[in-house]
């Protein structure tokens, strides 16, 4: 698996990594967990080593045990064979929570560090969300310089290798590189040739910040994405001429921006046609035709927790 080196972080970050959130759950829990630590497994065996999760989605655990597993069994021969990333929730977005909740988040995945430890997202909320749409009062703006403080104490006391943010503006990140005493080595942000994020690419590159794409393929599996990606005519066409899938193209294309990708298919087949995406490559004439689609957002704030004023200004910030 090919890997690109971070700045401010101790390890290199395999160029495709296996996601974990998902809306499709198993009726009960256990049945849940069980699914996720199977699926997690077999992309283990595929070939994955860079696998992403985060406190709010419950796959911390069953990623914990795969891992557990993996090493039993022999697929793999030391955890540092592998790329763990996990999130910062927004309600442990306070100086004080943050050296904490990276410790629950490493007690559910049973390992002594994460390779990168994220900011989830750019704001602060001050209870458990218990309905949708969130309630206003309890939506609050982020203290990006305490939250920031503990993130770096989390690097220094070596629960993580590297820190970095998610769904962060250019205006978010000139505000956080303005205090950062370590700038963040990634920003995870939604990519795909819909919603290709050419100022925030540019930005990030003139910063040395790498980005990370998720739904690269639309996120068509949870209840606020869609299928715009994979049926994408211009997107299929252009699969067809040359043998391959319109993921695959999407993806190769996410990748020929400089661009790390995070795919989420808990598909066998599915899984390892992800990985079949470095032996070709995209013409000139291919990127020029993928540039010029219309660009579409899936992933909002508003669209996620309601239309409040705040989280549409944040929607809005470049």
């Amino acid at each position: 698996m090919q890997q690109v080196t971070l700045n401010d972080c101790d390890k290199a970050m395999p160029v495709i990594g296996m996601g974990t959130a998902s809306s499709s759950r198993p009726a009960s829990t256990a049945d849940s967990s069980e699914t996720v630590k199977s699926a997690l497994l077999e992309a283990i065996k595929a070939g994955y080593r860079h696998f992403d999760t985060a406190f709010i989605y419950p796959s911390e655990k069953p990623l914990g045990e795969a891992i557990a597993k993996a090493l039993h069994l022999g697929l793999i021969k030391s955890r540092d064979e592998l790329f763990i990333t996990t999130k910062l929730w927004c309600t442990f977005a306070q100086r004080d929570q943050v050296v904490h909740a990276c410790k629950l988040s490493l007690q559910k995945l049973q390992l002594e560090y994460v390779d990168m430890y994220l900011v989830h997202q750019p704001l602060r909320i001050s209870e458990t969300i218990q309905k949708l749409p969130v309630p206003k009062e309890i939506i609050h703006q982020l203290d990006i310089k305490s939250v920031w403080e503990g993130m770096e104490e989390c690097k220094s006391l070596g629960l993580t290798k590297g820190i970095g943010v998610s769904n962060f503006s250019c205006k978010k990140l000139e505000k956080l590189l303005s205090i950062a005493k370590i700038p963040p080595a990634v920003n995870q942000v939604e990519m795909n040739p819909i919603w290709q994020q050419k100022q925030l690419r540019e930005f990030c590159n003139a910063k040395g910040i790498h980005i990370t794409a998720y739904s690269p393929l639309g996120a068509n599996n949870t209840s606020w994405g869609d299928n715009r990606v994979v049926e994408c005519d211009v997107l299929t066409e252009i699969a067809k001429s040359k043998g391959k899938t319109t993921a695959q193209v999407a993806l190769r294309w996410v990748y020929e921006q400089g661009v790390t990708v995070v795919t989420k298919s808990f598909n066998k087949e599915r899984m390892k046609e992800n990985l079949q995406i470095f032996d070709w490559s995209l013409s000139e004439q291919d990127l020029k035709i993928i540039s010029e689609l219309p660009q579409r957002r899936g992933f909002g704030m508003a669209s996620l927790y309601g239309p409040h004023d705040f989280l549409l200004q944040l929607d809005a910030e470049i």
